[in-house]
């Protein structure tokens, strides 16, 4: 057990004795701020700039020719970065592919993977994910000629901010025809424990995905092990991909004989995708489920990013990521916060092992307070109608950051600074 100290020398302490400060400097880090929105977009790195730069380059002298000539040739890099990738969610190279965005992924996979028949005709989801999942899954029943009031069953959580892997276990009946879960809850940062989800589902013979974005670039991920049968998730959060960054995803290869729902010519078979015969042959792995051509200047500083995670190992980010944010935890506790006056909450699991990269904290005015965390140059997120999110990134915060934010949490309450400002949020949060 970690024992923490509560005074800025501790900080400065854990600093120093931090094996991945050296990383920090890789980042365009904003200027005479603390950013801790990490969780919704991670910051530009030199190495991804410097490869977005590269590829212009390339576009500029090869044109065309960059298709084959450029290094590493662009008719393939989608798969490439997906082969570097592969050992971040504990994959087979060929079971991870870069392309399109994240709810795109779903869709495809998803169309791919559920087939109502007999009485197996429900989607278990749960009522605490990301909307833009919970209208796909929809949009999904619907095209399969049923209702989704009927179809899509979400596993309730007992107090709004949490999921019980029982209750999900529970919901897994034989009407059931496939899961999609969050690994990582977008409010709370509840990790759910995926490998056990997991094997549940297929002692039920229910296959069983996983929405990763909140997860990937924060924690190890186990897939092949684990036996998840498809994930998905976005690369502009923990992976420093950049804003609508190209997002990944990930089919275990026993389902390689599967056919795409949505096909299209780049999931097409390289050695003979320029045949351009009107039947499709999928390619054999994970690429198969690509559809439009590489959106190649957006999918550049991802392979910036994968350099940086193949220098700091997963694990050590992980193991960085859970004592920031252990430390604001601890520090919420000891200066007071979580009591009267200030009256803040810890939203996310105390337990470490069930807490992804954030920290949710929990307030009546939070609106509020988050306009006066940003005029006070410390960038969190707000989500309605009453949680700041704080995600301290392991590759470029410091503990003295964490710090200052919690100190600045408590003079916003005792200076009564929140009051200046309107409850309306941003049309941003």
């Amino acid at each position: 057990m970690i024992l923490f100290k509560n005074n800025e020398e501790g900080a400065h302490v854990l600093d120093k004795e931090d094996p991945l400060s050296c990383f920090r400097r890789r980042f365009y880090l904003l200027a005479g701020k603390i950013y801790m929105d990490g969780n919704s977009l991670g910051l530009l790195s030199r190495d991804a700039e410097e490869v977005l730069l590269r590829s212009i380059d390339q576009w500029k002298s090869l044109g065309i020719n960059g298709w084959l000539d450029a290094e590493p040739p662009w008719f393939d890099y989608a798969e490439e970065l997906g082969r570097r990738q592969a050992p971040l969610v504990g994959a087979m190279p060929e079971e991870v592919v870069a392309t399109s965005s994240t709810t795109v992924n779903l869709h495809t996979l998803v169309g791919t993977f559920y087939h109502p028949r007999g009485k197996k005709t429900k989607i278990l989801a749960d009522e605490l994910n990301f909307p833009s999942d919970i209208y796909a899954l929809e949009s999904q029943i619907k095209l399969k000629g049923l209702n989704p009031r009927e179809n899509l069953v979400l596993v309730k959580s007992r107090e709004n901010r949490f999921l019980e892997e029982e209750d999900i276990v529970e919901a897994m009946n034989d009407e059931v025809a496939l899961i999609l879960l969050p690994s990582v809850l977008y409010r709370s940062g509840q990790l759910l424990d995926m490998e056990y989800l997991t094997r549940k589902a297929g002692e039920r013979g229910i296959l069983i995905g996983f929405d990763c974005s909140h997860s990937v670039g924060a924690v190890p991920h186990y897939f092949d092990r684990w036996g998840v049968d498809f994930s998905f998730w976005c690369n502009y959060k923990y992976m420093n991909s950049g804003p609508g960054g190209v997002a990944s995803l990930y089919v275990n290869k026993r389902h390689f004989t599967e056919s795409p729902s949505l096909a299209g010519w780049w999931g097409y078979r390289k050695d003979k995708q320029f045949d351009m015969s009107l039947e499709f042959e999928k390619a054999e792995g994970a690429g198969g489920w690509q559809i439009g051509t590489t959106h190649l200047l957006s999918l550049a500083p991802l392979e910036g990013s994968l350099k940086i995670f193949q220098e700091a190992g997963i694990d050590r980010v992980k193991e960085k990521s859970l004592k920031l944010t252990s430390y604001l935890v601890f520090l919420l506790n000891e200066r007071g916060l979580t009591a009267p006056p200030y009256n803040f909450r810890i939203g996310s699991p105390l337990e470490e092992k069930r807490r992804g990269g954030h920290v949710a904290i929990e307030h009546e005015d939070a609106a509020r307070i988050n306009k006066a965390l940003k005029d006070r140059n410390i960038i969190p997120d707000f989500r309605y109608p009453n949680i700041i999110r704080l995600a301290p990134v392991a590759l470029y915060n410091t503990f003295y950051e964490v710090w200052k934010v919690v100190e600045a949490l408590q003079e916003i309450i005792d200076r009564g600074e929140q009051e200046r400002y309107g409850q309306v949020r941003d049309a941003v949060t």
